[in-house]
């Protein structure tokens, strides 16, 4: 690993402490490092220094659970320095500047940086501009920027955060990360897809009859509320998440697994998806119900929401592609907050033998299609279910799964967040979403952004409100 440093903007929130700082820690017990890396934690706490932080950055492993032993103090105090970066002037990112370069000096460092931007999304831009402007855009390694979604809040902001980044950092630079995108099951799906020719020669239209895929939470918003509220469900989950999903289950083939290769397939998949029709929309709200036994508020009723707020908090939609390998075969997106559980999955169902020897007694039988079932939160793995004969007389069939799971087969698996992290050190941006995928992705939804889409309630604990099976009365329920 080359040696560098690992610059957290905003290291005193959220972020940093419940995924970068216990992922950068996890990943140095590990080795995975290397020795030749500082972290500076930059942020607005005028009265903190490197002592003080290194406090804070103990108390932020310990609540994320992690044993504070001698080693871990170790860390923080040989790792880890702090700068304020003041009101985020020119000048301040000077002195920045100045502190990087005699930081490097001391350490024997090359100049190589990450540069994370772990900051609330209105702030980015000007937090571009003053690293542009102090010349932290480039050293005399290399320089890699990292930023979180939201990558704008519709297509014409999209635009203009991409030119406002492109005015100082190269493309080749920028690691725009989607967390889906790090997990290990997500990952896995180009392998599985283009590495298991069985199911490869499968994946069309002559064999396929629908795909859905679900993000459900059982959670709410979590106070949020300021930013949801301009969100909801569409900006916040669809237009990312869901989409990324989509392009992987739908794309051609890549020519190399490279970054470059693989998203011009993203890319090309995304641009072949029809206009997307508000009839083949349903949009709701979560009103009070119970999870687990336990009464939840409705969305109206979280502290900082409008009482008469319309934003949706779940999403369904009918998605086509009608092009060579997909044209007839619906796509099913949902995914929604205060659900009945926590749950990620795409299902394959496939088409029925057009010609099965058991038409005769299919009554009897059950006749059933085959169902892929990809887990990707949580028990991780892959379920594929199948006809089999139930013994005895009379004759019938019942459906049984062959299951697998990582948890199983290679224990606990790694969080996104320590992938993402070695992928930005390392420079491969496979897992990264360029400035064309994120216009592509906006452009599919602009238009529901700007419609008036009716919202309906459903209650906490359910799948979704009733008019989704509407749209599609195949819906498959985790648990369910």
């Amino acid at each position: 690993m080359e040696p560098h440093l690992f610059l957290i903007f905003g290291a005193l929130g959220d972020l940093a402490r419940r995924k970068l700082l216990p992922a950068l820690f996890h990943l140095s017990t590990k080795g995975e490092l290397g020795d030749g890396y500082f972290i500076v934690g930059i942020d607005v706490d005028e009265n903190l220094d490197d002592k003080g932080f290194r406090s804070r950055a103990r108390q932020m492993l310990a609540d994320a659970g992690l044993l504070l032993n001698d080693k871990a103090s170790q860390w923080c105090d040989q790792r880890l320095h702090y700068h304020c970066i003041g009101q985020g002037s020119r000048t301040d990112y000077g002195k920045l500047a100045g502190k990087l370069d005699a930081l490097e000096r001391e350490c024997g460092l090359p100049g190589n940086r990450v540069l994370y931007l772990a900051l609330p999304s209105d702030i980015v831009p000007n937090a571009v501009a003053g690293l542009g402007e102090a010349g932290l855009n480039q050293s005399s390694g290399w320089t890699r920027l990292v930023l979180e979604k939201p990558f704008g809040w519709d297509l014409a902001s999209a635009q203009e955060l991409n030119g406002e980044v492109h005015r100082y950092f190269d493309e080749s630079q920028i690691y725009r990360t989607d967390h889906f995108l790090g997990k290990e099951t997500v990952q896995n799906l180009l392998v599985f897809r283009f590495a298991n020719t069985f199911f490869e020669h499968l994946w069309n239209r002559d064999h396929i009859e629908s795909i859905q895929i679900t993000v459900a939470e059982s959670l709410g918003i979590e106070k949020r509320a300021a930013y949801y509220e301009r969100a909801g469900a569409l900006r916040d989950m669809v237009q990312n998440h869901l989409t990324q999903l989509l392009a992987l289950v739908a794309m051609e083939a890549p020519s190399a697994f490279e970054a470059g290769a693989i998203r011009n397939e993203k890319i090309k998949v995304l641009h072949r998806i029809a206009p997307i029709n508000p009839a083949d929309v349903v949009l709701g709200q979560y009103v009070g119900g119970k999870i687990d036994g336990q009464g939840m508020v409705g969305y109206r009723e979280e502290p900082g929401v409008s009482p008469n707020s319309s934003t949706e908090t779940f999403a369904a939609l009918k998605i086509d592609i009608p092009n060579r390998r997909w044209k007839g075969v619906p796509f099913y997106l949902r995914t929604g907050k205060r659900m009945a559980l926590r749950c990620t999955q795409i299902v394959v169902t496939f088409h029925c033998a057009p010609a099965s020897i058991f038409h005769p007694f299919e009554e009897t039988c059950g006749v059933r299609p085959n169902v892929l079932v990809i887990t990707l939160q949580p028990d991780e793995g892959f379920d594929l279910y199948f006809q089999v004969k139930n013994p005895g007389q009379p004759f019938t069939m019942t459906t049984q799964p062959l299951h697998f799971r990582y948890a199983g087969a290679f224990g606990a698996l790694p969080d996104a967040y320590k992938t993402i992290i070695l992928d930005v050190i390392l420079g491969d941006q496979t897992l990264f979403v360029c400035d064309n995928e994120v216009e592509t992705a906006w452009r599919l939804y602009d238009g529901l952004l700007k419609g008036n889409i009716p919202v309906h309630p459903y209650p906490a604990g359910s799948w979704g409100p009733a008019e989704m099976n509407r749209l599609f009365d195949g819906w498959m329920n985790r648990g369910a």
